[in-house]
């Protein structure tokens, strides 16, 4: 019967220990130096070395050879997962006393020391302050918040760190050349990812593929993706694509393609975090939806809800360039005619105000830029989100509107409506409701101030006071 690589390929010295250097140089440091600890605490995920560590520094202490079928009367492993009770620790503690066999110290492995009771623990706390002098204790556990913090101070502590993909890579194309296993660079970079930091999930997915294969084709990106149920990293990229294209309709389209080949939305989603987190260096506009992207897995519904977070953001609009600061209303005492004899008085020097195009101009000329007609309705924007998005409806009332082209800005008269229409899902909405209408190639932009004035007058009076809203009488 074949040896699981996985087993076949564990350290079998300190030396061996791939990406943990920061423990096994200190370890072998202290163990050439006779400095020997009574208790050691080994802590971090799952399938980087912990144990291998723990049995490696157990026969080292004891300068015994050591292999992965090694065992040695002085040498105990305890899996506290079946053996958490009070009782088997009391066990343990008669036995310590149990001078060694023939090596010059007894070591007790505890694997998984977090399954232990509470009992248990009080039990071992003793053994831990007083050991006998012939005793080390080596725990190890992927849990270290279930310790109590009394058995952690009693020992030395010492922290795993997850597999780095470039460590696990190089560790996998050493396995596949002594197995011969044919396999390209892609292909190991996809086994580490789903590895997800762990050297032992890494190689056995590595055992599992290459039983899969045959000597000439080797193991290649599409057989682990058809293996491990994963999207085409065509459509991967493609999804990302239409989310940066604002493609809505192509972003849905994959969506359902990726169901209807029988990939998990959750699978989808750590695939499209990975393939962001590549790129977002060179596109860091990206991030809110990388962010977005994490709560996929931690919703009840995560197909829907990777589709509303892709959908919004290929729905995300560029923020205006220039956005000028809400300015406080003041209070005026002076009438119209000597607020209009002091502008003319002063006449500052100001741009002249945007033409404001309304709905009926627009239709009447046609587009301002290329001369096509362009069909918008403030009025009927209104009133669809009136009857469809009620939240919406009440800011949007509220604002003035200005036509330019295809951009459409939004006067929203103060900063707190400006930040209500520019969440994702207000923003959602609004699109949607343009699109309803008919206007769905509009660009929105908003503003947190009124309408600037049509009357240069009027606009200077305005710069005069630091701002104000023209009101018809």
């Amino acid at each position: 019967m074949s040896t699981a690589l996985y087993r076949k390929y564990r350290s079998k010295s300190l030396d061996e220990v791939v990406g943990q250097n920061h423990i096994t140089d200190i370890l072998t440091r202290a163990i050439k130096a006779g400095r020997i600890s009574h208790a050691y605490l080994l802590t971090g995920p799952r399938g980087v070395g912990k144990t291998s560590v723990a049995r490696i520094l157990a026969h080292e202490i004891n300068h015994l050879p050591y292999s992965d079928d090694s065992t040695h009367l002085d040498i105990i492993e305890i899996d506290a997962a079946s053996n958490n009770g009070v009782e088997d620790v009391r066990d343990l503690r008669e036995k310590v006393q149990i001078a060694p066999v023939s090596a010059a110290k007894k070591v007790y492995i505890i694997d998984e020391v977090h399954m232990l009771s509470k009992a248990a623990f009080n039990a071992l706390l003793k053994t831990l302050e007083e050991p006998p002098e012939h005793i080390v204790f080596i725990l190890a556990t992927t849990d270290v918040d279930k310790l109590p913090a009394t058995i952690v101070s009693r020992t030395q502590r010492y922290g795993f760190r997850a597999i780095s993909e470039a460590d696990a890579v190089k560790h996998l194309r050493y396995i596949a050349d002594e197995e011969k296993i044919i396999i390209d660079d892609a292909s190991l970079k996809l086994i580490a990812q789903r590895g997800d930091g762990s050297f032992r999930d890494s190689i056995s997915l590595l055992d599992q593929l290459a039983s899969l294969t045959d000597d000439k084709k080797g193991i290649t990106p599409d057989l682990i993706e058809a293996t491990l149920g994963l999207a085409p990293t065509i459509a991967v990229e493609a999804i990302i694509a239409s989310v940066e294209a604002h493609d809505v309709t192509k972003v849905a389209e994959l969506l359902e393609q990726t169901t209807a080949d029988g990939i998990s939305p959750v699978t989808l989603t750590e695939q499209l975090t990975h393939t962001i987190r590549d790129q977002v260096a060179s596109k860091p506009y990206l991030l809110p939806l990388l962010d977005s992207l994490l709560d996929v897995s931690r919703s009840s519904q995560p197909q829907l809800k990777l589709l509303a977070t892709l959908g919004a953001a290929a729905l995300e609009h560029k923020p205006t360039k220039t956005a000028a600061l809400a300015t406080p209303v003041l209070e005026v005492t002076a009438t119209i005619e000597e607020l209009s004899k002091l502008a003319t008085k002063v006449k500052p020097e100001m741009p002249a105000p945007a033409k404001v195009v309304s709905a009926e101009e627009v239709s009447a000329s046609g587009d301002l830029d290329s001369g096509e007609p362009r069909d918008f309705d403030w009025k009927a924007l209104i009133e669809h989100t009136r009857k469809n998005y009620v939240a919406l409806f009440s800011v949007l009332s509220k604002c003035d509107h200005e036509l330019i082209a295809s951009d459409l800005t939004l006067y929203t008269k103060n900063a707190f409506y400006k930040k209500k229409l520019d969440d994702q899902k207000y923003s959602t909405y609004l699109y949607e409701a343009l699109k309803s209408i008919g206007s769905y190639e509009l660009t929105v932009h908003t503003v947190p101030t009124p309408l600037p004035p049509k009357s240069s007058q009027a606009a200077a009076v305005a710069a005069i006071m630091g701002g104000g809203e023209e009101v018809a009488l």
